[in-house]
């Protein structure tokens, strides 16, 4: 926050009041602890000084120290208190809406705002709020104007850019984002550099601007590979995660982020497991508890928990969309916590409260992660699962949860958790979701003769090499058809014209809107067959595929996210479908397309397995990860360290032979 507060009057004159001598000493005590970077006894003091005289300055240096020390909700009062004081103190206005932000109401900071009096300048201060309160609050639009007139009283703001590139990014204008990022990036963003940079590499792939996203991305490696090994360092572990099959460089980014994670935080003190008596107190903490892909994986199996053993807590970190996802997710705990806007701290406290033995952690390093509230190590055993396919990187993450191809234990070198392999496939699903009859290709402007390629990815995983491949395909096999996303503004105007600059006809494109789970999977029906992508696969796609009886061919790579078409094919019995190299991917994209009678046979063979337990039985799923969490508690409460799990023991242990 760069809001420039007032100093009080200073010295007090002499015969001052005791009260205003007394304020002004509390308030030099709050200056020389916020030079410290002690921003919770500066809050203290300068909060004193507010309370002993009515000077806003003491009142705003509190406000804004409370918010620095992770005390929003105290920075709220104290500012909303001013506002009602002193209407024309504008900077109090601005605090508030920084106060409001931190507690996650967006739209309240930006109607306060909105609501100022019109005797109050409109300056830069202003602006950067009430757009950044928009942001926050999904008025993308408005936010791009209020950045806008922040821009034109300083233009040179790294911030305000990289802000601006934000909003963009969410209108799905990913190529005028990155600009944004990039111009960012050039007047300076400090400490934030690597992270910046890592976005502005993962948005020029989402634009499907190749050149530009490998320029910026060996711009990464190189000051990556300038870090100090154990050095604190925001950086952008997403990214590398999907975009390189780089294991190595992905741990070490993990390792920098985690530990700027970490260092930011006092943990709590330490809780050691230890047995008691009734039910194993399981917590999941996530941000998508609701229409996501996460919740729409797990459902089944949280409500196939068996709840003699455990008790399930859910700790919400994320919007209630009121949706009968969000609905089936809540009915399936035992509790369920909304904590939506709550600092780390409190997330934390509150799992501590709630007595958890193994918590899980459902994000990774993934958008609205809840990495600070695990740095506060709020439980005795710690795991991560589903939501980020690689290693957190962070030594307050006991175990990553896995399966035997995801994660095999000879690649433990590229993780910092221990591996713990679930018997199977990694990836719950649900067994009750949607199975509409297929629609008609008419419907979605597809030729009913065609051989339907189904490439329905987030373009940042379609590289230039996937795209040459599907290009090559459809050159030798003139009757078939691509079938893409329209996932942004930028996307099938760029791969249009790649296609085009490698002989491909016009006509060979087909690109469809994004739509609603239910509309989704009957239009995924008409697929012939689903094309995996690499180094990051489909993951949710690729197993709603499957459950529409749609084939996918898929290339395993050295890393988790290039792994889980394996697994997935693996567990519906189809590793005929799972290629080594691009060779063998495109040959075997050929033969299929070719033969109709083969793809009837899959398709029946996938049918089957929808009634057989496997990929697609939650309740079996929540079995075998009941006895990995049970292995994991077991040996916590025997003083035990985490320690690699493989699955062969678990196999035995859920499979006892007669």
């Amino acid at each position: 926050m760069s809001l420039q507060l007032p100093h009080p009057t200073a010295p007090p004159p002499q015969g001052a009041p005791h009260g205003q001598v007394k304020a002004f000493r509390h308030w030099q005590q709050g200056q020389a602890a916020q030079q410290r970077g002690q921003w919770l006894q500066a809050a203290q003091a300068y909060a004193q000084a507010s309370n002993q005289h009515t000077d806003a300055a003491y009142a705003l240096a509190a406000a804004h120290a409370h918010i620095k020390a992770g005390q929003p909700q105290l920075a709220a009062n104290l500012a909303r208190a001013l506002v009602q004081r002193q209407p024309l103190c504008g900077q109090a206005h601005v605090l508030l809406s920084h106060a409001l932000l931190e507690l996650g109401q967006g739209q309240e900071a930006a109607q306060g705002l909105l609501a100022m009096p019109s005797a109050l300048p409109r300056d830069l201060h202003y602006w950067m709020a009430l757009g950044l309160a928009q942001q926050r609050s999904s008025q993308h639009l408005e936010a791009v104007a209020s950045l806008m007139q922040a821009l034109a009283h300083q233009m040179n703001d790294a911030y305000l850019h990289f802000h601006l590139g934000t909003s963009f990014k969410e209108l799905g204008m990913k190529a005028e984002a990155a600009e944004c990022v990039r111009t960012a990036v050039m007047f300076g963003v400090g400490s934030s550099d690597l992270a910046a940079r890592g976005q502005l590499c993962f948005l020029e792939r989402e634009a499907c601007r190749w050149p530009q996203a490998a320029t910026e991305m060996a711009e990464l490696k190189q000051r990556t590979a300038a870090l100090v090994p154990g050095t604190p360092m925001e950086h952008s572990p997403f990214t590398v995660a999907v975009l390189e099959e780089d294991p190595e460089l992905l741990r070490q980014c993990a390792q920098h982020h985690a530990l700027h994670i970490g260092s930011r935080v006092q943990p709590l003190p330490r809780r050691r497991a230890k047995a008691h008596p009734g039910r194993l107190r399981l917590g999941y903490l996530s941000a998508d508890f609701h229409v996501h892909a996460t919740a729409q994986l797990m459902v089944e199996m949280l409500e196939a928990h068996d709840r003699e053993q455990f008790e399930v807590h859910l700790f919400s970190t994320g919007p209630d969309d009121a949706s009968p996802t969000r609905r089936r997710v809540q009915a399936a705990a035992d509790h369920f916590m909304h904590l939506r806007g709550q600092p780390p701290q409190v997330v934390a406290q509150r799992i501590r409260d709630a007595g958890i033995d193994v918590l899980v952690d459902l994000k990774g390093i993934t958008y609205d992660n809840q990495l600070p509230a695990l740095a506060h190590r709020p439980a005795p055993v710690q795991l991560t699962w589903l939501g980020f396919p690689g290693t957190v990187g962070a030594p307050y993450i006991d175990y990553i949860v896995g399966d035997p191809i995801v994660t095999p234990l000879e690649d433990a070198a590229d993780f910092t958790e221990c591996i713990a392999q679930l018997p199977h496939c990694y990836q719950p699903n649900d067994r009750f979701r949607a199975r509409p009859a297929p629609d008609a290709r008419s419907q979605w402007g597809v030729r009913d003769d065609a051989v339907l390629l189904c490439g329905f990815h987030q373009p940042y995983k379609i590289s230039s090499e996937v795209f040459d491949t599907w290009c090559g395909l459809l050159r030798q096999q003139p009757q078939a058809q691509l079938w893409l996303l329209h996932w942004n503004t930028n996307v099938e105007t760029a791969l249009r014209a790649a296609a085009q600059a490698r002989g491909v006809p016009d006509h060979q494109l087909c690109f469809t809107p994004v739509v609603p789970l239910a509309q989704h999977l009957g239009r995924l029906a008409c697929a012939d067959v689903f094309l995996d992508t690499w180094p990051c696969n489909a993951h949710t796609t690729a197993s709603e595929a499957l459950w529409m009886g749609v084939p996918v061919v898929s290339l395993k790579g050295r890393t988790f996210a290039s792994r889980v078409g394996a697994s997935l094919l693996n567990r519906v019995g189809l590793n005929e479908l799972v290629c080594s190299d691009v060779p063998q991917y495109a040959a075997t994209v050929a033969a299929l397309a070719t033969d109709a009678p083969r793809r009837k046979q899959l398709r029946q063979h996938l049918a089957g397995q929808r009634g057989q337990g496997g990929l697609f039985d939650g309740v079996q799923f929540a079995r075998e990860f009941e006895a990995l969490v049970q292995r994991i508690w077991q040996r916590a409460c025997a003083g035990l360290g985490p320690a690699h799990l493989p699955a062969q023991a678990l196999k035995q242990e859920l499979e006892p032979t007669a």
